[in-house]
């Protein structure tokens, strides 16, 4: 160990729109020693989501490198992952809608991300939005997107030593449960 190794395990931070789940992963991954690296899997659609991924940055700061990965998250992550470093990762969700939008299976996908986290370098915090909670969606699409959410959310706080869930900017423990 060099001193600079990161010790904050795999995490999975999840919470509906602005419950502040970024704010506190960026903090989780601002506390650990070492460099501070984002993976962003945001595409700017539009003129709205552009003013959000800069305020992001804006919030970061000069101690965040910034990687852009819309599809290829689990290449970009085994590239960029090491132990003097903490990866976040925001947003699984915007991630499967990408790959979507891009007729790849994000099954497939999630399953090949999860059997990636033992086997990376460092220490990876994955952001997801919690969809799973409100009013069965009207069309197919959405309530496919909803159900490939909610099964990448199960299989990624399967595999990770923690979770986090997020109401209203406050973090509750989910595993290991709170003492």
């Amino acid at each position: 160990m060099t001193g600079r190794e990161a010790s904050v395990p795999h995490t999975l931070v999840l919470g509906g729109a602005r419950s502040g789940k970024s704010s506190y992963a960026e903090q989780l991954v601002e506390g650990q020693p070492g460099d501070c690296l984002y993976l962003a899997t945001a595409q700017a659609w539009d003129d709205e989501m552009d003013a959000r991924i800069d305020e992001h940055k804006l919030r970061r700061g000069s101690r965040w490198q910034t990687f852009e990965e819309p599809l290829e998250l689990v290449a970009r992550l085994r590239k960029i992952c090491r132990p003097d470093a903490v990866v976040l990762v925001d947003c699984l969700t915007l991630w499967v809608t990408n790959l979507m939008m891009a007729g790849r299976d994000p099954d497939v996908e999630g399953a090949q991300l999860v059997a990636a986290l033992p086997e990376l370098a460092g220490p990876v915090v994955l952001v997801s939005n919690e969809v799973g909670l409100g009013i069965v969606p009207m069309d197919k699409m959405s309530r496919d997107f909803r159900d490939h959410a909610g099964r990448l959310h199960q299989r990624i706080a399967a595999a990770v030593p923690s979770v986090v869930f997020m109401v209203s900017g406050l973090p509750m423990r989910v595993k290991p449960a709170a003492e």
